[in-house]
């Protein structure tokens, strides 16, 4: 091992502290706080770099921000251009209409990639970690308390396979792993059971989302390509979004609505 990875390999072993997220998310929120502090309080040629720096972060933000939003563009029409001279003011409105640039798949991209969601559920219960994990005392002397045992459905991979006792620290039981749910089209009126590829999001937390956590409200991704549904290129979808809207550890099954 190179001498310089040791903390590495002691998260790879034991994994984070289990508020690690939280902390990580509020000083993140903190961030714009302090940067505002130092922006008032930093003068001469150090100030000028900084300022440059934040205008050029501020004008990256304004185009990403513009790239996300749904626009209105003109498009010419070769059909609609007259025949013979016209004159020079004309030159650049001839032959256009007003015409949607973006199809509606590269849309749901933008808004998948902006973070806009529209979802069945946009609210849902708070789950604390006492209800998400059981302790599991270990050690010779059951002295060690590091161990969580997740009480709640779980989904993991195709070649998912455990780590050793020694290092394992959230254990999914086998008992509340699901590999397929029971997925409805809210247009075609119709439930299928379809096999689950991976979970997109958690809203309780990143930690749940990374452990593959299956609770109300948890946007999932499903294998549609026996549906059949095909994009505006013509291309068969293989993978769609859906959230879940039971309780699975409850009702023993998923029950979810597609994102459409």
């Amino acid at each position: 091992m190179p001498q310089n990875e040791y903390i590495e390999e002691s998260i790879r072993r034991h994994g984070r502290r289990l508020d690690y997220e939280e902390r990580k998310r509020k000083r993140a929120a903190r961030e714009a706080h302090s940067a505002a502090t130092f922006a008032k309080t930093v003068h001469g040629l150090r100030a000028k770099l900084y300022n440059k720096k934040r205008h050029a972060e501020k004008i990256q933000m304004k185009k990403t921000i513009k790239q996300h939003e749904e626009k209105q563009a003109t498009k010419k029409d070769a059909e609609a251009v007259p025949e013979g001279a016209v004159p020079t003011y004309l030159l650049d409105r001839e032959g256009q209409q007003r015409a949607k640039i973006l199809s509606n798949m590269i849309k749901q991209k933008r808004k998948e990639k902006a973070g806009k969601w529209t979802v069945p559920l946009p609210k849902v219960r708070g789950i604390t970690e006492d209800e998400m994990f059981k302790v599991i005392k270990t050690g010779k002397h059951k002295t060690k308390q590091w161990k969580r045992m997740i009480t709640k459905p779980t989904f993991v991979g195709e070649g998912f396979t455990r780590k050793p006792p020694k290092y394992e620290r959230f254990i999914r039981p086998m008992a509340l792993r699901y590999k397929k749910a029971n997925v409805t089209h809210p247009e075609l009126k119709a439930t299928f059971c379809l096999p689950i590829i991976s979970v997109k999001k958690n809203p309780q937390s990143p930690l749940y989302t990374s452990l593959g956590v299956l609770t109300r409200g948890t946007v999932i991704e499903v294998n549609v390509s026996e549906l059949g549904l095909v994009t505006t290129s013509g291309k068969v979808v293989w993978g769609k979004y859906a959230q879940i809207t039971n309780n699975p550890e409850n009702d023993g099954c998923i029950n979810a609505v597609l994102l459409v």
